[in-house]
């Protein structure tokens, strides 16, 4: 059964990572028109739409998509436990289990932009439509360390810095939270 789960908390990751990279395409601005903002509005819009529908963004803010989000989280350890177990309980601890795990998942989001980001400015020299959305996703992160931390030999640290306040929130939530976050 570890391959079904394995399976199954893939599939559920890989798309939580999608609809939330829409809303951090919202936030930063990015170009609507890169592929790379085509495929993921493609991706999320046929659920994504009608929620709008209903659920009014805040300040700007598309709360239909985090909300989206959240429940796709949720969904994530209602579908493991049915696979698993074969059998749905479900617990009021759902709903924070869903909420951290969201929030995992964002920060490793962030990771994986920026670990990208860092990869496609060695090989593709600002040429990539990809390395682009990148660029505008990363921007506003790296901005200030830049302003902070200047560029050493040519070589931009801001990404490395932001790499170790990543892994020191991480551990921080493993030590504030227990066991259980390393699990999500």
């Amino acid at each position: 059964m570890n391959s079904l789960g394995f399976l199954v908390s893939t599939v559920f990751d890989l798309y939580i990572m999608v609809v939330l990279i829409r809303i951090w395409l919202q936030w930063a601005r990015a170009d609507f028109y890169n592929p790379f903002s085509q495929f993921v509005v493609k991706a999320t819009q046929p659920i994504v739409a009608p929620l709008r529908r209903m659920i009014p963004p805040i300040g700007g803010f598309d709360l239909a998509t985090l909300i989206f989000a959240y429940v796709l989280s949720i969904g994530k350890f209602l579908t493991l436990q049915l696979a698993l177990n074969g059998g749905i309980v479900f617990s009021p601890d759902f709903l924070w289990i869903g909420a951290l795990s969201l929030l995992k998942a964002a920060g490793g989001l962030l990771f994986w932009i920026l670990l990208l980001r860092a990869i496609l400015s060695w090989v593709s020299q600002g040429r990539n439509p990809i390395e682009f959305v990148m660029h505008q996703l990363t921007e506003p992160l790296t901005a200030p360390i830049r302003r902070v931390i200047p560029a050493m030999g040519g070589l931009d640290l801001s990404v490395l810095v932001l790499f170790l306040g990543l892994q020191f929130a991480n551990f921080l939530m493993g030590d504030l939270i227990g066991p259980v976050w390393f699990q999500l």
